[in-house]
């Protein structure tokens, strides 16, 4: 089911078009898009960064990584105002990227949010909201040793990216669904290393 609000991947993907009107974009840039309450939608749109093509980039595993856990964090403890520092805020990345990007995300958000629903609610409030948002803070340690993989870091941002839109649309089927995710790339992993 569609949501007609602002619980939306297509939203999100608009703010970050509308912050992308220079050459350059800066975090910052972006941030005043969604204002400074707005920490879990940025944990999804972080993540989602990391599905797309940019992780290919180097560095891009890193970054995205330290973003992550500093908002997971954040979420975590409660906080309502977001708080980044100075260096990240001032990462600046190629408008052109983005917007290719965005491009790129459109389809499968647009999937996303017409199968999203007020489902398994329980899942995304209370004690497992908090295990959820631990979980997004912890996972993303192992990216930067994948930084030389390519695009293996994209399962771990798959999986945050289901946890954040889960909690974000308070669609707990979407919250399952990284926990399976989780599981089954941390089980591919043991079986390919081991």
């Amino acid at each position: 089911m569609q949501r007609d609000n602002d619980h939306t991947l297509g939203h999100l993907l608009d703010r970050v078009e509308t912050a992308a009107q220079h050459d350059d974009v800066t975090l910052r840039d972006v941030l005043d898009q969604f204002g400074e309450r707005s920490i879990t939608p940025f944990i999804l749109l972080a993540a989602l960064l990391l599905v797309s093509p940019l992780s290919g980039v180097i560095g891009m595993s890193s970054f995205i990584a330290v973003l992550v856990i500093v908002l997971s964090a954040q979420a975590l403890v409660g906080r309502k105002r977001l708080w980044l520092p100075a260096f990240l805020l001032g990462k600046k990345m190629r408008s052109k990227h983005l917007h290719t990007t965005v491009r790129w995300l459109r389809k499968p958000c647009a999937f996303f949010d017409r199968h999203s629903g007020q489902r398994l609610q329980f899942l995304t409030t209370g004690p497992m909201r908090f295990i959820t948002l631990l979980t997004c803070t912890i996972l993303p340690v192992g990216w930067p040793f994948l930084e030389f993989v390519p695009f293996a870091s994209s399962f771990g941002g798959g999986t945050v990216a289901l946890f954040a839109f889960g909690l974000f649309t308070r669609d707990g089927l979407y919250v399952l669904l990284g926990y399976v995710s989780m599981v089954t790339v941390a089980g591919i992993f043991y079986i390919v290393l081991f």
